[in-house]
C-alpha cells in the first residue's frame, strides 16, 4: 500500500527541483569561470604594467631624476602623512607614485592623529594598465603615457 503523500520519481515537482538544482550549478560554474577569466586578465594587465614601471625606474635612474620622500594623503585630502618610501610622484596631486623599489603606490591613508606623529605604512599595489579607469572623463590614461609624461617633466615635477 502506498501513501498518497509519497511522490513517484517521475513527479513533475521533483523533476523540476532536479532541473533547478542542475541549472543553479551551471550558473555557479559559469560565474566562477567568468571570475577566473577576469582574474587572469587582471593579472596579465598588471604584469604588462609592471614592465612599464620597471622601464620607468631604469630610465629615471639613468637620467638621474631626483627622488623625494613620499607622503600619503588622508582620504579627506586635508592632511598628508610621512612614509618610509622614497620615489617619484606620478601625478601633480601626489596621489600615485613609483618607489625606488620599483613598486606602484596609491598614496592614501585613513585620517589619524597617530599617523600625524608616526607616519603611515603604504603597501604597494598592482599597477593598472589604465590609470584612473572607471573614473571621471579625462582622468584615465594608459600607464605608459603617464610614466612617459613624468619622465618628460624631469626634475621640476611636481611644480
Amino acid at each position: 500500500m502506498s501513501d498518497e503523500n509519497d511522490k513517484p520519481a517521475s513527479d513533475p515537482e521533483s523533476t523540476g527541483s532536479t532541473e533547478s538544482a542542475a541549472w543553479q550549478e551551471k550558473r555557479r560554474d559559469a560565474a566562477a569561470e567568468r571570475l577566473a577569466a577576469l582574474d587572469r586578465r587582471k593579472s596579465a594587465e598588471s604584469a604588462q604594467a609592471a614592465e612599464h614601471v620597471a622601464a620607468f625606474v631604469a630610465q629615471a635612474r639613468a637620467r638621474n631624476l631626483p627622488t623625494t620622500r613620499l607622503r600619503a594623503g588622508s582620504l579627506s585630502g586635508r592632511t598628508t602623512y610621512k612614509t618610509a618610501l622614497e620615489g617619484w610622484y606620478l601625478k601633480r596631486n601626489r596621489t600615485l607614485a613609483i618607489g625606488v623599489d620599483g613598486n606602484f603606490y596609491i598614496l592614501s591613508a585613513p585620517a589619524s592623529l597617530t599617523a600625524r606623529l608616526t607616519g603611515v605604512v603604504v603597501h604597494p599595489s598592482d599597477p593598472p594598465l589604465i590609470v584612473g579607469a572607471g573614473g571621471r572623463d579625462g582622468e584615465s590614461m594608459p600607464i605608459a603615457e603617464l610614466l612617459a609624461a613624468r619622465l618628460e617633466a624631469g626634475p621640476d615635477f611636481p611644480a
